[in-house]
């Protein structure tokens, strides 16, 4: 089975809704859901703050590819523009692929530009790793090392201190 580690996020109009959205996008495919955090913007501070979440999905016929089309699927559906001029802008929904792992469980690597894997920029990414460690406590981002490890090495101990979990809000798969 080809899964998935994807992290959710999004700090315009109805953060929740659109969170939700994006994990009732995966379907069955959805094997858990972590829990909601409150983050900061990374990349520009001028924005509101995010609400994040990862989900681990799997998918006997999935590629790569596929799972990056339905993150993208999911971004259209909440309205989810790019503003080139804004890279790490506002957005409605962003449904990122972190890793992948084949069939076979080995984790699946790609310097496409348009999919690389892992992400790039996963190991600098608290709001990222936080909820990863909550679906898989003992996990590992391929080529950087365990999940703990990196979330306690600064920069990201740092970081990690300004996300605030929220317990109030829960996003529930239906698998």
């Amino acid at each position: 089975m080809s899964r998935a580690v994807l992290s959710i996020g999004s700090n315009l109009g109805d953060r929740l809704a659109h969170l939700r959205a994006a994990v009732a996008a995966f379907g069955d495919t959805v094997l858990v859901v972590s829990g909601v955090y409150e983050t900061p913007p990374w990349g520009d501070a001028d924005q509101p703050a995010y609400l994040n979440a990862a989900l681990l999905a799997g998918d006997p016929a999935a590629t790569p590819r596929d799972w990056l089309a339905r993150a993208r699927a999911a971004e259209a559906a909440a309205g989810r523009t790019r503003d080139p001029e804004r890279r790490y802008g506002p957005r409605t929904l962003d449904v990122d692929v972190i890793a992948v792992w084949d069939a076979a469980g080995e984790p699946v690597h790609s310097a496409d530009p348009e999919l690389t894997l892992p992400h790039p920029r996963a190991h600098l990414r608290a709001f990222v790793l936080r909820p990863w460690i909550d679906i898989e406590p003992h996990g590992r981002l391929p080529g950087h090392g365990w999940l703990t490890d990196l979330l306690n090495a600064e920069p990201l101990a740092s970081d990690a201190l300004e996300l605030s979990p929220r317990p109030d809000l829960a996003l529930e798969s239906d698998t």
